[in-house]
């Protein structure tokens, strides 16, 4: 009976502590809220001359509310409270920001403020300020604004270098116009890259950003700031616990050119460049994929200068070991300007180094336009081959559109569904193959015949879009 009692008293001692043991080592966000929710700001801008109407409600999807939708009235009521009544011609939209110095600069997304005729910058304090746009940058999204006011409260800047992947963080923002909403998750991944947004290594979290987010600040446990919240992925339009954020320290390298220049630079590489994958990678003699591999180099650019060649696979930048061909152009962007880089790259099987010089990011990074349709070309067509692909001579004005030099390439006038399998279609260019480049048909046709069955070939093919490295693997005879 003793002993039942004594275990009876330890299972209910359990119990009491057990929503302790539970919570032990959570992390508790009221201080770090207490002491930076007052340095985050609500964005709100104005665009007059738009037919739209003063008020378009939306939905997480990005659609607007049913007529009949109770949230209708709620909503309506709240930014008419907040805010007033807009005329008909006029369009608001809403955002986050942060104040990084006393003095009044704040920083948010561009995309929050691009096109706007007014920016309102809305304290925490519920004062208001009209904000003017120092300057923006395109590539990043990210825009510094400045308010004519002093004695500011100002987020403490951190780096996001020192993030770990399953690290807590924590977001305040506006979302729907909900000021000072506060949500946190953990890192997912780091050095993400989107579509379209080749120089921005996105930290990647599960922390809720919905739209009126975007711009506000990502903490760390420190309560130091270690990104911008940007995009959101999602199928519907509303969060599915996939948010991204510039990391702090490319936005600060942007912010302090905005500041002093007006404008931002990047540095320049000029090559056009692609993933490898397990057959590129076996064609190319590597044991698996990884780096960059060069599928164009730009006439006159610090590459060709440098002595970088198409089909080079570049494996590190300044002693750093590229994954894949995402983690080069931030690399090469956030690189000064006429610095002298080291480059280690694999050429025919060998690795060797290259020194170059890197340049300034023309305007528009004139990387390739091409913009051909599709080729005819079917003067002396040749028999199929092994690959069951079928060459034609390509015409000068051919050559022309696509800016192919008179001394290399051969056009594919008709393929067969192996060769479509490889992604080889009608109208390609073969550029190159196996490292060689190509100067006829015949040449072409010799090398087919001559590599060996069971073995993946890399081929350089020029499609409309710019040219891309494609392995096909070689059919036994």
């Amino acid at each position: 009976m003793k002993l039942a009692g004594m275990k009876t008293a330890f299972l209910m001692l359990l119990m009491l502590l057990a929503p302790g043991i539970q919570a032990h080592g959570l992390p508790d966000f009221t201080g770090l809220v207490e002491q930076n929710a007052p340095a985050v700001v609500n964005i709100s801008t104005v665009s007059h001359g738009s037919t739209s109407q003063a008020h378009s409600f939306h939905s997480p999807e990005n659609m607007p509310l049913p007529e009949t939708s109770p949230f209708n009235e709620l909503f309506r009521r709240f930014f008419e409270e907040q805010q007033g009544a807009l005329p008909p011609e006029e369009t608001e939209s809403l955002g986050s920001g942060f104040i990084v110095s006393p003095d009044g600069y704040v920083l948010t997304n561009r995309h929050v403020v691009d096109g706007a005729d007014e920016v309102i910058v809305r304290l925490s304090n519920r004062k208001s300020y009209e904000a003017k746009v120092v300057g923006s940058d395109q590539a990043s999204d990210i825009a510094l604004l400045k308010i004519d006011a002093t004695d500011l409260p100002v987020v403490k800047i951190g780096s996001s270098k020192d993030l770990k992947i399953g690290e807590w963080v924590l977001a305040i923002g506006s979302p729907f116009g909900f000021e000072a909403t506060v949500t946190a998750g953990i890192v997912s991944a780091k050095g993400r890259s989107l579509p379209s947004e080749n120089y921005v290594p996105y930290i990647q979290t599960d922390v809720a950003i919905n739209p009126g987010n975007s711009g506000g600040p990502l903490f760390n446990l420190q309560g130091e700031v270690v990104g911008i919240n940007s995009q959101i992925f999602s199928r519907s339009g509303g969060f599915m616990g996939l948010s991204f954020a510039v990391p702090i320290e490319l936005a600060m390298n942007v912010v302090n050119q905005l500041r002093k220049d007006g404008h931002v630079t990047r540095g320049y590489l000029g090559v056009l460049i692609q993933d490898i994958d397990r057959n590129l990678a076996e064609s190319f003699g590597m044991d698996y994929p990884r780096g960059a591999l060069v599928a164009k180099v730009i006439e006159d650019s610090p590459a060709a200068r440098g002595g970088l060649q198409a089909g080079d696979v570049i494996l590190e930048f300044n002693g750093r070991l590229l994954r894949d061909s995402s983690q080069l152009p931030p690399m090469v962007g956030t690189t000064p300007v006429g610095s002298d880089v080291m480059l280690k790259v694999l050429r025919h099987g060998r690795e060797m180094p290259l020194t170059v010089r890197l340049a300034e990011l023309p305007p528009q990074d004139e990387a390739d336009d091409s913009g051909q349709e599709e080729a005819a070309g079917e003067e002396k067509a040749q028999k199929s081959n092994r690959l069951g692909l079928v060459f034609s001579e390509l015409k000068k004005e051919e050559r022309q559109e696509l800016g192919i030099p008179d001394d290399q390439g051969v056009l594919v006038s008709q393929v067969t569904a192996e060769a479509a399998a490889a992604s080889i279609q009608p109208g390609d260019v073969i550029l190159m193959m196996d490292g060689q480049k190509i100067t006829s048909i015949a040449q072409l046709q010799k090398l087919i015949e001559a590599a060996p069955a069971g073995k993946s070939v890399a081929f350089l093919v020029q499609k409309a879009s710019g040219p891309v490295f494609l392995a096909l693997h070689m059919p036994g005879d």
